[in-house]
């Protein structure tokens, strides 16, 4: 007897309507893609508005203009995803880190614990301002922020590390407050 899937979250909610052209185009992109059509956007596929908002800011935040390396961008998903345990995010992340890099070993250091990869101290500073940020957001102080500046980081950089901090803490909390469940294809990539 096969073992039936999760649904993708906890909630169901009633969509607002039938899915626009433009959301079925976006979603045959996910497939073409990814193979598969992540569940946090089907999640949210509810209110297109609601989709259209997250998917602009993530593609933004993570695919968008950056000194910021795309690995680095999922290197602190994943750091602040650890912190807030969140399976999603750490599913999806840790995929995308092990993707990224070639080395499936980082993708599940990243995972458990960032302080055991074999990071450049330039990585570890940033990711040890994430999870400060994440952790004692009203600790930070312009010392933390000289510190990034002194791993190499500018100011867009900083902002653009809070930006991503920022974005995965509420990520993070939508998942874990619905139960939002990652796509099985996640488990078995770059490994």
């Amino acid at each position: 007897m096969e073992k039936a899937e999760k649904p993708i979250t906890a909630l169901v909610i009633e969509p607002v309507g039938e899915l626009s052209d433009g959301t079925k185009a976006y979603f045959a992109k996910c497939e073409e893609k990814l193979g598969m059509v992540p569940n946090v956007l089907q999640a949210y596929a509810f209110d297109e508005r609601k989709l259209r908002a997250f998917s602009d800011m993530y593609n933004d935040l993570m695919l968008g203009d950056s000194s910021l390396s795309k690995l680095e961008r999922e290197m602190i998903a994943v750091a602040v995803s650890s912190v807030n345990h969140c399976y999603y995010c750490l599913t999806a992340h840790g995929a995308a880190v092990r993707q990224l890099s070639g080395d499936p070993k980082l993708g599940e250091q990243m995972v458990m614990n960032y302080r055991v990869a074999d990071l450049t101290e330039k990585q570890k500073a940033m990711l040890d301002f994430a999870i400060k940020l994440t952790e004692t957001p009203a600790k930070i102080e312009e010392a933390d922020r000289q510190a990034l500046r002194g791993a190499g980081f500018s100011d867009r950089d900083i902002w653009d590390i809070a930006s991503v901090v920022g974005f995965f803490n509420m990520s993070n909390r939508v998942a874990a407050a619905t139960d939002m469940q990652p796509n099985a294809a996640y488990h078995g990539m770059a490994r």
